[in-house]
């Protein structure tokens, strides 16, 4: 159960995320071009996203370390969604107006995946120290 809700709370946050970032994009292109609107968009809400998964989704602190590795679900997202748009279209025939929806459904789980390995795995800070190895012998 806790990975369902763990996705369900993914999906919801991407919700909100595709939410702000078309917000930002809006306001933003009535004083810059649209692609710096766009990238300056997509990076606040990338910023946004990392620290309502890091506190709603996986309910962790988030850290340096995370936060620059999170762009990595991006990556993953952006390369999974773009495959599947040129598969569907070029390939399955499918129309190219829904063809980005059905991709970026399937990229859920994937980028789940990602973003649940990035967010959950243990910092350094976090790992106990190893024990000095020992130099003489064991008592025994």
């Amino acid at each position: 159960m806790r990975v369902r809700g763990q996705l369900i709370r993914f999906a919801l946050v991407g919700v909100v995320n595709t939410g702000s970032y078309y917000a930002c994009y809006l306001v933003l292109l009535n004083w810059l071009p649209y692609v710096a609107a766009h990238v300056i968009a997509f990076v606040l809400s990338m910023i946004g996203s990392f620290f309502l998964n890091s506190h709603f989704t996986y309910r962790t602190r988030p850290t340096w370390r995370k936060f620059l590795l999170f762009p990595l679900t991006n990556a993953a997202n952006f390369t999974i969604t773009t495959c599947g748009v040129y598969l569907l279209v070029d390939v399955m025939e499918f129309s190219s107006t829904y063809a980005p929806l059905v991709a970026a459904a399937a990229a859920i789980p994937i980028t789940f995946v990602v973003s649940r390995t990035i967010m959950l795995r243990p910092d350094a800070a976090d790992r106990p120290a190893p024990e000095p190895a020992s130099t003489g012998p064991r008592p025994g």
